[in-house]
């Protein structure tokens, strides 16, 4: 069974974008002398390209380095903290991931990735309940969250699996237990993990 993180720079990049275009179209607006400056003021969009690039190109130390940097400047930054996330999971930190994915959901609980991320961490760990919570929260943050969707059945199955396990240890003379568990287990081992 595979549960899939949030793709990097497909929708939640457009997503953290769009609401960074449209705090940028309203400071234009607003103030008209910036639209004209010719200087590089707003060097964000460009950080998370780069960072971006750089995860795609398996250089996870700069990336994590360039994340942080920018950072330091930008401490409270939800897109970049999502990418230092991911970053930081692709390089085998999960527990830099786990604390970061956490404390991002714990500040912006209406985004719905960070949340089905901490939930991929907790299931690669074993710890389904802590997961199911995660990709709920995701789902109550956007109810058509479609990879949140598909990990908490992952997650339910899982669950599911080692209730009856459970239920086969306590009575192992249940006839009804025996063709649960096969079929259960039978469509996780179709799920590469």
């Amino acid at each position: 069974m595979s549960h899939r993180a949030s793709p990097l720079d497909r929708a939640v990049l457009a997503c953290f974008r769009g609401v960074t275009r449209a705090l940028l179209v309203g400071l234009a607006a607003a103030l008209p002398w910036l639209a004209q400056a010719q200087s590089p003021s707003i060097p964000a969009p460009s950080a998370y390209d780069e960072v971006s690039r750089l995860m795609r190109a398996q250089q996870l130390d700069q990336a994590l380095s360039r994340a942080q940097d920018y950072l330091r400047s930008n401490p409270r930054d939800p897109q970049m903290r999502f990418l230092l996330g991911v970053a930081q999971n692709q390089k085998g930190d999960s527990a830099a991931a786990l604390e970061t994915f956490t404390n991002l959901t714990q500040d912006n609980p209406e985004l719905p990735e960070p949340h089905n991320n901490l939930a991929v961490l907790h299931a690669a760990a074993g710890r389904y309940d802590e997961a199911r919570v995660a990709l709920e929260a995701a789902i109550r943050a956007n109810p058509r969250y479609a990879v949140a969707l598909e990990n908490l059945g992952d997650v339910y199955a899982r669950l599911a699996e080692r209730a009856w396990q459970r239920a086969r240890d306590v009575d192992a003379q249940n006839p009804r237990l025996a063709p649960k568990l096969k079929a259960v287990q039978s469509l996780l081992a179709t799920t590469p993990r």
